[in-house]
């Protein structure tokens, strides 16, 4: 069957339209959507069967595929309904937040909303292990650098898989063996048999880390990181940037513009993509303003401080199987460690930046244009962000001095003009569009979608006027 004739068959509504378009390119799934469609019109579990059912498998190996099966299967939360695919929909370069609309995910229990925003695990291969020391800043300070999540607190695509089943504020699941017990009732089960072995099974903490190693076989693919957007192309020869997007290119890359490639670094001169990861993946203190639209902010004394309560996943309650017990490091609010730390969050990539909204570890910001604009008016008109114009206004005063104040475009002043003009704005907004994986060069014959690949829009769940999840810091 189809996904067209899937769709027809689940009858959706004329008005709800929605179109998939497969793109071939490198194995990646690239999905347009008209404005009006709403993703959870269908039936949940058959739209994200659908989803998976739209990636094309034939280059896959079996380990690879049984990573996209358990990817995709939504019967793998407590209770069931959430897959790893509802906060990280290929409609969205893998990101989307089980389809809230406030910046932060919904977990498989109504009332439990997580803390930050889940990012894109596009070019999630390329990260390197976490290293408290591991990048030298232009002013030749050393920043720690790498590892997975918003903190680094994984260090390898197997830690960073297994986390979202035990977190109550994910996918609840109690414990390792009521995880195991469900792939082995599963309908790929005599897959995983295969892949693993007959006995299998028969140990939840071995099945436990062949579901991790499964899952980051998947994620290893090119489906993943397809390296197929416009500026792909024109790294290859193969397309050429309009006046706009390249003055978009050159403010990013201008220390007294933009300077965006400091953290998000971009490689032009090499002409391979695979050298403009477009992160460095170093951690900075930005002085986000505070999200109000996240529950757990209704607690003023609730603060999210980062890199400084990082707890490895090697060390935390879940035991070197990251989840034999019920126990999640999103509950025990760990000491900081290093108070110069409280407050750095990895940087991410921009790849695919245009259709990852929201934006920022703690999705404060809806509008790509709203992120851009406040790197570069932060300092220079802080009343358009910040209450009452006090900066800095979701981190402890005792840990401003983190935040980065010296590097442009941060080095201005109140009433000073920022680096950047409105015109550069959009340039640089501009320039990011040609970021989107899916691209197809001026003649080309491939079908597939255009460089925008507008998600789905969803109902917002609302949230509780006061939070019932815990103080949870181990979502992503």
């Amino acid at each position: 069957m189809t996904l067209g004739t899937a769709y027809r068959n689940w009858g959706m509504p004329p008005r709800v339209r929605l179109i998939l378009t497969m793109a071939a390119l490198a194995g990646c799934l690239l999905v347009t959507a008209t404005p009006l469609s709403r993703a959870q019109d269908i039936p949940h579990l058959q739209f994200i069967s659908a989803l998976a059912d739209a990636i094309d498998q034939t280059q896959l190996t079996p380990r690879e595929r049984l990573g996209l099966r358990l990817f995709f299967d939504a019967s793998l939360s407590e209770p069931a309904g959430v897959a790893c695919a509802s906060c990280h929909d290929p409609r969205r370069a893998f990101t989307g937040n089980n389809n809230t609309m406030i910046g932060v995910a919904l977990g498989s229990r109504s009332d439990q909303f997580g803390t930050r925003d889940a990012p894109t695990i596009m070019y999630l291969a390329t990260t390197p292990r976490f290293s408290r020391s591991g990048a030298v800043d232009l002013d030749g300070k050393r920043l720690p650098v790498g590892g997975h999540f918003w903190d680094g607190r994984a260090d390898t695509l197997e830690e960073q898989a297994t986390q979202p089943f035990f977190n109550a504020v994910e996918m609840n699941n109690a414990n390792t063996p009521a995880l195991i017990a469900k792939v082995a009732k599963s309908a790929y089960a005599g897959a995983f048999r295969a892949v693993w072995g007959e006995r299998i099974f028969d140990n939840a903490e071995t099945a436990l880390g062949a579901v991790a190693a499964s899952l980051a076989a998947f994620e290893r693919t090119r489906v993943f990181q397809p390296f197929s957007s416009k500026f792909d192309h024109v790294m290859r020869g193969q397309a050429k940037f309009s006046e706009q997007e390249q003055r978009g290119l050159n403010l990013f890359t201008l220390r007294q513009k933009g300077n965006c490639a400091q953290c998000h670094t971009v490689d032009t001169a090499s002409g391979n993509p695979q050298k403009s990861l477009f992160t460095d993946f170093s951690y900075r203190a930005l002085g986000l303003p505070r999200s109000q639209r996240i529950p757990r902010n209704a607690d003023p004394s609730f603060v999210d401080l980062g890199l400084c309560e990082r707890v490895p996943v090697a060390l935390n309650g879940q035991g070197k199987a990251a989840g034999s017990t019920a126990t999640s490091a999103a509950v025990v609010r760990p000491v900081a460690q290093d108070p110069a730390t409280c407050g750095l969050f990895k940087t991410p990539t921009l790849r695919n930046i245009t259709v990852t909204a929201p934006y920022m570890h703690n999705g404060v910001f809806d509008d790509l244009r709203d992120a851009v604009t406040f790197y570069a008016t932060r300092d220079t008109d802080p009343a358009r962000w910040f209450p009452a114009g006090k900066k800095f206004n979701d981190l402890p005063a005792r840990y401003h001095s983190n935040v980065d104040v010296d590097n442009p475009p941060y080095q201005r002043r109140p009433n000073q003009p920022p680096q950047l003009s409105n015109e550069e704005i959009d340039d640089i907004v501009a320039f990011l569009y040609t970021l989107t994986d899916g691209y197809a060069p001026p003649g080309s014959t491939r079908a597939v979608p255009s460089t925008m690949v507008t998600p789905a829009q969803s109902p917002n769940p609302k949230p509780p006027s006061t939070a019932s999840s815990p103080a949870s810091r181990g979502e992503y």
